[in-house]
């Protein structure tokens, strides 16, 4: 069957999550991927939302995260202050999803603000994004692959990664594990063990080295051999499209995206 990239960022999402695992998920991509891991590999997976709701299972996408349709069949309603804090810095969060305006070559998010020729436009801030950064066991980021959006240096740090790199994190104690992945529509990427700059993990199919290349603001580190991201299973497309987003919010083309 054939897929479209943000089907393939959905499942590559997905595949990171282990059954058992606590994950804080918000709406778009990150929940498909995490309905995705459920119906499949990770059905013990405890889902939580950070305005209190625990293990929804919706059946039709919803607007918002206050949206009603997100809470369906949920075990618990509680609020956010026992997600974020009774739950997440009590360090018993083991995966956040977090996007961004930009990340940067360490794992530093930027969802703040924009620097224009007008000067600093800014948008929505924090949220909840900087607490799952500092204090889950480890964190994936989902975004689109644009050069500025992958850039050397963030232009404000909103929600942490490796900060400057190599041992910076662990040096103003943050209790988190940092960033894990980077999952974008062009490539899966990690981070360095020693430095912490990110890495090329493996490459979507139909994007070339050159195209990955050209498209990020700094200079990745790319292993001898390139791997090639596994294409979506039938299974798992099916899923996607009958169960989880039939709509196509969230993982149509380009064009139903928008």
């Amino acid at each position: 069957m054939d897929f479209n990239q943000r089907e393939l960022m959905a499942v590559a999402g997905a595949r990171e999550l282990v059954d058992g695992e606590v994950v804080v998920v918000g709406l778009g991509l990150p929940q498909v991927s995490t309905q995705l891991a459920k119906m499949t590999h990770a059905p013990r997976i405890t889902h939580l939302m950070e305005i209190g709701v625990i293990d929804s299972q919706p059946i039709h996408p919803p607007a918002g995260i206050a949206d009603p349709r997100a809470w369906l069949n949920a075990k618990y309603f509680g609020s956010y202050v026992e997600v974020m804090g009774m739950i997440l810095h009590r360090g018993l969060v083991d995966v956040g999803f977090l996007t961004g305006l930009e990340v940067d070559q360490y794992g530093n998010l930027n969802s703040t603000l924009v620097k224009t020729a007008r000067g600093d436009r800014h948008i929505n801030g924090s949220g909840g994004g900087n607490d799952v950064a500092s204090l889950a066991r480890r964190t994936i980021i989902i975004m689109r692959h644009e050069k500025r959006r992958l850039s050397k240096r963030v232009g404000y740090v909103t929600s942490p990664g490796f900060l400057e790199g190599e041992r910076a994190r662990e040096g103003v104690d943050l209790r988190g594990g940092g960033p894990s992945k980077v999952i974008t529509d062009k490539a899966v990427l990690g981070f360095d063990d020693s430095t912490r700059k990110m890495k090329l993990i493996s490459i979507h199919p139909r994007v070339s080295l050159d195209d990955l290349i050209d498209h990020t603001g700094f200079s990745l580190i790319i292993p001898e051999r390139v791997e090639t991201t596994p294409p979506p299973t039938k299974v798992q497309l099916r899923y996607i499209r009958e169960v989880i987003d039939p709509h196509r919010w969230y993982t149509g083309d380009e064009v139903e995206a928008k």
